[in-house]
C-alpha cells in the first residue's frame, strides 16, 4: 500500500490530477477556513493565558504564564504570516458561523 502513496497510484489518477479543476477554488476556501479557525484557538488560548497573569491565584506561577504567552503570541504572529491571514478576516469568519 505504502508503494501506491509514493508513486502516486494506479494510472494516472494521482491526488493532484482528482483535485485540480472545479473543486481546487472550494479545497483552497476549505483550507483557509479551517486555517482561521485554528487562529481562533491560538487566541482564545492567548486570552486565557493573559486572564491567568492577571489573576491573584496564578501569582506564583507568573513568570511561567508571561513566557507561555510570549510563546503563544510568537506562534500566532508567524502562522498569520506563513498564511498570510489578516485579523479581520478571523473575525468575517467568526460572524459568519454564528449566523448559521
Amino acid at each position: 500500500m505504502k508503494e501506491q502513496w509514493e508513486h502516486g497510484g494506479h494510472g494516472d489518477h494521482n491526488c493532484e490530477g482528482r483535485h485540480k479543476g472545479r473543486h481546487h477554488d472550494g479545497a483552497k476556501t476549505f483550507r483557509r477556513g479551517r486555517a482561521l479557525e485554528f487562529l481562533n484557538v491560538l487566541e482564545v488560548k492567548r486570552a486565557t493565558l493573559k486572564q491567568q497573569v492577571e489573576a491573584p491565584e496564578y501569582q506564583e506561577i507568573k513568570q511561567v504564564l508571561l513566557g507561555e504567552l510570549k510563546a503563544i503570541e510568537m506562534v500566532i504572529d508567524e502562522y498569520t504570516r506563513h498564511f498570510e491571514l489578516r485579523r479581520r478576516e478571523a473575525d468575517e469568519s467568526q460572524t459568519a458561523e454564528g449566523d448559521q
